[in-house]
């Protein structure tokens, strides 16, 4: 199987981007197993420090090489992770990248941390894809009622061309995720704000990072098409892929049936036909 780097340099030639969803439980592995089987087109699968305290990443990571040996091409990445502790907890579970946020806090603790992390992904005796944000767009994957607070929402909030040449210069990252009008999570009342396509095809020119789209759900297609065009690789979807969860789930319950596999199979269903949407949108299908 190719390595993830192989993987993001053949999406970057073909004009494409690959899916990264986030899961907390094997009934979403096995759905974007699924979808990847359908499609023939490789998964990035992400668990956040949340999620991987709720199913481990020895778990996950199990699973994934069990999906491998029948011939799927799942990489394994540890999301949103906020110490250097438990970026080499990570990396030595053994994931395929690793993501540090330091987005929150000042650019010059971001970038010192990053390079730490940066430095220990490179220490490992693999390939570990180092990818970094910067740029605060809200920290959770939920439905919301109003956009995040503190967001970089407007276009001189967002990531300038200038701060992301510097960080992406000064920390040697494989992947950048910069804020260009997009956020964690997806409004439930209105349509999550426009991306700013300009943005990301000036950055995607000036660094030799490969660009990561964080909090994909809820903007249009239309959008993530014109952004993968401008230079994403990478799309994260992770709250749509949970409310196709809630969805398919709550028909399963609604019945008398009490075998979980059988209460289980809308919720299944809901997860992959959403995924194999998303992945063929990705690949310009």
């Amino acid at each position: 199987m190719r390595t993830l780097r192989e993987a993001i340099e053949s999406a970057k030639k073909a004009g494409a981007a690959l899916g990264h969803f986030n899961i907390s439980d094997s009934n979403q592995l096995k759905a974007l197993a699924s979808a990847s089987r359908e499609t023939g087109l490789p998964v990035i699968v992400g668990l956040s420090e949340g999620e991987r305290d709720y199913f481990p990443l020895s778990h996950a990571k199990a699973l994934v090489e069990r999906y491998r040996a029948d011939g799927l091409e799942l990489y394994l990445n540890a999301d949103h992770t906020y110490s250097i502790e438990k970026v080499r907890a990570a990396i030595e579970s053994g994931v395929d990248s690793i993501i540090f946020d330091g987005a929150k806090g000042e650019m010059a603790e971001n970038i010192a941390k990053t390079k730490e992390a940066v430095a220990i992904a490179r220490a490992s005796d693999r390939d570990v894809i180092a990818e970094a944000e910067l740029g605060y767009i809200g920290q959770s994957s939920k439905v919301l009622t109003e956009l995040p607070e503190g967001a970089a929402l407007t276009e001189e909030m967002e990531t300038s061309v200038a701060d992301a040449v510097k960080f992406v210069g000064e920390t040697g990252i494989d992947c950048f995720a910069p804020a260009v009008g997009n956020v964690h999570g997806m409004l439930g009342v209105a349509k999550d704000p426009p991306l700013n396509i300009q943005r990301i095809s000036e950055i995607a020119a000036a660094v030799p990072a490969r660009l990561v789209l964080h909090g994909a759900s809820g903007n249009s297609e239309a959008d993530i098409r014109a952004a993968i065009k401008a230079g994403v690789c990478i799309v994260h979807i992770n709250t749509e892929f949970r409310v196709a969860y809630k969805t398919g789930l709550a028909k399963g319950l609604a019945g008398e049936e009490v075998a979980p596999y059988k209460f289980l199979a809308p919720a299944l269903e809901e997860m992959k036909a959403l995924i194999v949407q998303k992945l063929k949108l990705f690949a310009g299908r």
